[in-house]
C-alpha cells in the first residue's frame, strides 16, 4: 500500500481521548495504518502520495451500524410515504420481491455512494431479500467498487408469508442456508 501523508489541513479532529483539534495538522498513514498524528511542521516531508488540504477540515471517519441499502430504490413510493412500519412494509415487499442482483448492485453504489458524501466511511448493512437470484455476494461486490468499509449481513426475515412472517415467500432464505462459494 505504502505511504500517505495528509498535511496542512486547516483543523484535523482527533477524537482522541483529549479530543484535539490540530489546527494546521495532518496524519502520517503507512500500509493503511495511522503511524502518526500532529502538527504540520512535526510530520515527515514525504510519502508515496502527498495531499495538501489547506482550508479543509479532517476528521474521522462515521460509521452507519444499521443499514438496509436495497431499500435506497423505494424511497419515494407514495404509498408508503407516511406509513407505519407495517403498512410500509406490506407496501414495498411486493416492489423488493422484483429486485435482481443488478438493482442490488445499483441500490447498494448509491446507498454507500451516499453515505460516504456524509462522512461515512464504514456501513453495517443488513440485506434480506433475496429474489431472482440476488445474493449477498451482490452487495459486497458493489461495496468493493465504492471504497466504503462495509460489513454485510443477512438480515433476519427468514419466514415467509405462508410462515406468518411479512416478506413474500420467494424473497427469504431459510435460517440454515448456506450458500456454496467453492
Amino acid at each position: 500500500m505504502g505511504t500517505l501523508l495528509i498535511h496542512h489541513a486547516a483543523v484535523l479532529v482527533t477524537m482522541d481521548t483529549e479530543r484535539r483539534e490540530i489546527q494546521e495538522g495532518g496524519l502520517f498513514i503507512r500500509d493503511g495504518v495511522i503511524e502518526q498524528v500532529g502538527p504540520a511542521a512535526a510530520l515527515p516531508v514525504t510519502a508515496d502520495e502527498v495531499l495538501n488540504l489547506s482550508g479543509y477540515i479532517v476528521f474521522p471517519g462515521l460509521v452507519n451500524t444499521h443499514h438496509h441499502l436495497y431499500q435506497t430504490l423505494t424511497r419515494a413510493v407514495p404509498a408508503a410515504q407516511d406509513a407505519n412500519l407495517f403498512h410500509w412494509l406490506k407496501t414495498l415487499y411486493p416492489i423488493w420481491a422484483r429486485l435482481t442482483p443488478e438493482a442490488i448492485r445499483v441500490s447498494t453504489l448509491v446507498g454507500l455512494a451516499e453515505l460516504a458524501l456524509s462522512g461515512c466511511t464504514t456501513a453495517f448493512d443488513h440485506l434480506y431479500v433475496f429474489p431472482n437470484g440476488c445474493r449477498l455476494d451482490d452487495e459486497i461486490e458493489a461495496a468493493r467498487d465504492i471504497g466504503v468499509r462495509l460489513h454485510a449481513a443477512r438480515g433476519s426475515m427468514s419466514l415467509g408469508e405462508s410462515q406468518g412472517g411479512l416478506p413474500p415467500d420467494r424473497c427469504v432464505e431459510a435460517e440454515d442456508f448456506n450458500p456454496d462459494y467453492s
